[in-house]
């Protein structure tokens, strides 16, 4: 499953530095802008402390967990919309993301250049926000002159829910909001919304790069910038991605732990960024756990099981039978799957099962 979270912000506002300490793919960073020109793309497996917990019991071959795409795009600046600095080749890869990851500069340093000349994460949020809306709106605009004729004569019943879908989008995107902000309650219309694939409609995570004296207590920019998102339908996530970088660096799992804590961290910023981004795509994991190996397997949040089983094989979907499902918990609990079974705690599911995060799946099927 190919889905892309794009990581996008104004320029030297720690885009590069995060993805390198994301991936094992190196962005060049550097002290002035469109330092990164084309696309990073970046393969991050995603932390997931359930697996070696099951390897411990099962003694597999090997752990395979899931992963997920992050791809670090090119710094936008005002008038982007209009084709100013990269701004067509941003607009372009971000249209090509299915999530955004948007980094805010929240730390000061008069080593690190702003592009605008003061540290202001809201002012940069919102010139980020303008040159998105005014793609969309254009978007929108033309769509609407293609189907407001045939949506105000009436006989066709998708052209009229597109209208008013996009009518809806317009009104928000006049006043500044972006697309994410409108909400839909019937199933057609928030088919139409999807189907206009605007950038300004993708989900956003807010990474808020922050010293590394407030990645714990966080600062003023952070709070300003939690203020000024309380109405979007985004999340926020602090990080310190320079203290990540020097995290990145040290060798052992233990090294890495005791500089966390020092700081006063349980887990790392990176960690958390990883898992953030993989729910932010409305990604879950179903687990098989065997001899061979203890795998973790993506898909979407509300799949049922022949989809699920879709995902080890086409197979499996087409001729599925049943699952044998095992909750982790119970698992961890009873020590192996032939104890569970005697527990009475392996359930058979049916077509109809929506599949649960952390579910360990066996997948009986005949073709």
């Amino acid at each position: 499953m190919s889905l892309q979270c794009g990581i996008v912000g104004l320029p030297n506002v720690g885009k590069s530095t995060l993805f390198n300490c994301l991936s094992n793919a190196k962005a060049q960073a550097a002290n002035f802008p469109f330092c990164t020109i084309e696309p990073n793309v970046g393969v991050i497996t995603v932390p997931d402390e359930r697996l070696a917990k099951l390897a411990e019991l099962v003694h597999p071959g090997r752990i395979v967990p899931t992963t997920v795409e992050i791809v670090d795009i090119a710094g936008l600046v005002k008038g982007a919309s209009k084709g100013e600095g990269l701004g067509n080749q941003f607009l372009a890869n971000i249209r090509e993301t299915d999530a955004i990851i948007h980094v805010l500069r929240c730390f000061d340093d008069d080593n690190v250049t702003h592009v605008d000349g003061s540290v202001d994460p809201v002012r940069d949020k919102e010139i980020i926000d303008a040159e998105l809306q005014i793609k969309d709106l254009e978007t929108v605009e033309n769509r609407i002159r293609r189907v407001e004729k045939t949506a105000q004569m009436g006989g066709d019943q998708n052209a009229k829910t597109e209208y008013n879908v996009l009518l809806a989008y317009k009104e928000a995107l006049e006043k500044g909001l972006s697309a994410r902000t409108v909400t839909f309650e019937k199933k057609e219309e928030q088919l139409a919304a999807h189907h206009l694939f605007l950038l300004t409609a993708k989900p956003v995570l807010y990474v808020c790069n922050v010293d590394e004296g407030s990645a714990v207590s966080e600062n003023n920019y952070v709070e300003k910038v939690r203020e000024a998102i309380k109405d979007e339908n985004a999340d926020l996530l602090v990080v310190a991605a320079r203290t990540e970088a020097d995290i990145a660096e040290l060798e052992t799992y233990e090294e890495r732990q005791e500089f966390l804590q020092d700081i006063g961290l349980n887990e790392s910023g990176c960690n958390r960024l990883i898992k953030s981004a993989y729910a932010l795509l409305n990604l879950q994991t179903f687990i098989t756990a065997g001899p061979m190996e203890v795998k973790a397997w993506t898909y979407r949040k509300g799949w049922k099981a022949p989809q699920c089983a879709g995902v080890i094989h086409t197979d499996f979907e087409k001729g599925f039978i049943r699952a044998e499902v095992i909750k982790y918990d119970d698992y961890i609990q009873y020590g192996s799957e032939a104890a569970v079974r005697d527990a009475g705690k392996l359930y058979i599911e049916g077509k109809d099962y929506e599949v649960q995060d952390g579910d360990i799946m066996h997948f009986r099927f005949n073709v």
